[in-house]
């Protein structure tokens, strides 16, 4: 637990959250709002802002973030860079498709899947957030429609809840690392069975397009005041010299970002919080320079690039994959302030990975070719995969990456950690075990790490085992991994 002062910063985010919607909307909406968003069908794009106003949405995001942050805590998973990942993602969609009910069957789903697996439900705690991405199903199915009711919809939220766990691993072994909303993914290629069947019975899922517009200059100044704050408090209130803040976030900027790469773990939570206020300040330049809007979604799409930016999202490989889509936005036959291109925009650095090692010039053909791709991933399943993005960002790289040219698992270019293939035997392998920027199976096999890295690493986890270390090389003879993030020869 030595990033526990996360939660009560959460809390804060979270009644900073509900308070910004109480001032810039109407507090008596706030009820009526949340029955109105519970009762809403949720398929892309189903914006809060706009069927229940800002307070209803803005409180419905902090509701659900703090679900979120309880089911964290009472799961006893340590927090970690993939917390704040799970956080901003769960704070983000509940803008648009997450809400305070739907969530929950898929939840339990996956806690029935830990017990029939007789393991601790911490283990797929992250899973079950991450797998509402599907919770417009359960929305679809109970809300009734010509052929459900409550019943079924809690049924088949079970069931998505149990059946993602292990595809999520599947799909993780696929696209190797290259696509960062890996559950993106996995919910798709299920969501392309639950439609043929749901049609089948005689449902009639369908997109939806409901889109705020005249919130530009109310979110801008929400957004600023977050980034600007976060970025401070790296800089001078993370226990850590402007300075020393200032050097750990350019070492983060030469990190490819490739999953696993946990960034609190690696480099400590200020550079990590000057990371999330820079990349929030990104996204929101980009969105008001092509003229677009910020509402629901577009705000969904900022705080989940701020949440990955403790996980592989930095500056310098999100920006290529941005420029790309504008690029496609130019070239192709579609408005770059479309609603669907202005989300791709931000979710589409999903392929951050693929700028960070292949360098930038990839990154735009990447960001170029997604723009394209992800108009036409959500059609099979009718906008009822909240992480449309994922999906499509985890299809071509899966087919254009063979196996045989996949990159190795390193930090970043000319990194001197071990080279070998990355392929962790379960998405749900808790990454805050590991060593900070390195794999599972080559902590397993013996990573070549520099003694010093070894000895500090350590010494910040309570257990000086320097002396136990081989005096001529980087060899770990054998690492156990135990709950807790330390490791014992």
């Amino acid at each position: 637990m030595r990033y526990k002062k996360l939660y009560p910063a959460v809390i804060c985010f979270c009644v900073f959250l509900a308070a910004i919607g109480l001032v810039l909307g109407d507090p008596s909406t706030v009820l009526p709002g949340l029955w109105k968003i519970i009762v809403t069908e949720d398929a892309l794009i189903t914006d809060y802002v706009k069927i229940a106003g800002v307070s209803a949405a803005l409180v419905n995001s902090a509701l659900v973030t703090l679900v979120s942050l309880l089911l964290l805590y009472l799961s006893k998973e340590p927090p970690n860079g993939f917390t704040l990942v799970e956080l901003g993602l769960m704070a983000g969609f509940s803008l648009f498709g997450k809400n305070i009910v739907n969530i929950w069957p898929i939840i339990a789903g996956t806690f029935l899947y830990a017990k029939a697996r007789r393991e601790p439900f911490g283990k797929y705690v992250s899973v079950s957030l991450l797998a509402t991405a599907l919770a417009p199903v359960v929305s679809y199915v109970a809300l009734d429609n010509g052929f459900g009711n409550l019943w079924w919809g809690i049924a088949v939220g079970l069931l998505i809840g149990f059946v993602l766990p292990p595809l999520s691993a599947y799909t993780y072994k696929i696209q190797n690392g290259m696509n960062l909303y890996n559950m993106g993914f996995a919910c798709g290629l299920l969501a392309m069975i639950l439609v043929p069947v749901m049609s089948s019975m005689g449902a009639n899922p369908t997109v939806a397009h409901h889109w705020a517009e005249g919130y530009n200059l109310h979110f801008a100044i929400f957004l600023g005041v977050l980034c600007l704050g976060l970025t401070v408090a790296g800089f001078f209130f993370s226990g850590r010299p402007a300075w020393a803040a200032w050097a750990g976030y350019r070492r983060l900027l030469r990190t490819t970002g490739r999953a696993p790469s946990d960034y609190l773990r690696m480099f400590g939570p200020a550079p990590v919080l000057i990371n999330m206020g820079v990349n929030g300040l990104i996204g929101m330049a980009f969105i008001l320079a092509t003229g677009g809007d910020l509402n629901g979604p577009t705000l969904g799409g900022i705080l989940t690039i701020m949440g990955f930016s403790a996980f592989g999202k930095h500056a310098r490989n999100i920006t290529p994959i941005m420029l790309g889509v504008v690029i496609g936005g130019v070239f192709m036959h579609f408005d770059i302030n479309q609603s669907s291109v202005q989300l791709a925009l931000l979710f589409g650095t999903t392929l951050a990975p693929i700028s960070g090692y292949f360098g930038w010039p990839f990154g735009i053909v990447a960001g170029f070719l997604h723009s394209s791709v992800v108009l036409h991933a959500g059609t099979p399943v009718e906008g009822i995969n909240l992480y449309n993005n994922g999906f499509s960002g985890g299809c071509w790289p899966s087919f254009s990456i063979p196996s045989s040219a996949r990159p190795s698992a390193t930090t970043g270019r000319g990194s001197r950690t071990a080279t070998t293939s990355m392929t962790p035997s379960s998405m749900t392998s808790p990454w805050s075990r590991l060593l900070p920027g390195e794999n599972e199976n080559e902590v397993k096999r013996g990573a070549a790490l520099p003694k010093e890295r070894c000895t500090s690493f350590l010494r910040r986890e309570g257990k000086d085992l320097s002396k136990t270390l081989p005096k001529n090389g980087h060899q770990f003879e054998k690492v156990y991994l135990f709950k807790h993030p330390a490791f014992v020869l």
